[in-house]
């Protein structure tokens, strides 16, 4: 699996941040969400699928390191990597930068489950390539 980042644009609307015009702190989790499902799109994947033949990535772990603010109308470049793929998990690396400056740092891990929650191996010709059954 390629460890190559994929780049992505997002701007703030004004309905993610708070009453100081600041992007409140549980968004940033759904820009990560946003840049993975992205991400697994530009290599090939496709969630729908994937369900639809009874895989669910689904988070066990998420993390966010706030290094600045960001505002009301910032246009960020969100930045994400499959760092690790390992039997039943998936590790994501993410960066969210303003222009140049830094603003947060991510991980998050996936595991792979069946429609009645038992843990599924996956492989990289699971995630993407639609001929494996």
């Amino acid at each position: 699996m390629s460890s190559d980042w994929f780049e992505m644009e997002i701007r703030v609307r004004y309905c993610e941040t708070d009453a100081m015009g600041v992007l409140h702190h549980m968004n940033y989790l759904a820009y990560f969400e946003v840049a993975r499902t992205e991400l697994f799109r530009e290599r090939g994947g496709n969630y729908r699928e994937l369900e639809e033949r009874g895989f669910f990535l689904v988070i066990v772990k998420a993390e966010c390191n706030y290094k600045r603010p960001s505002h009301y109308d910032d246009l960020l470049r969100i930045r994400v990597r499959v760092s690790k793929l390992t039997g039943a998990k998936l590790e994501h690396e993410y960066e969210i930068h303003r222009d140049e400056t830094l603003i947060a740092t991510g991980r998050t891990v996936l595991a792979c489950l069946d429609q009645n929650g038992q843990i599924q191996r996956m492989s990289e010709s699971l995630l993407f390539d639609e001929t494996e059954k």
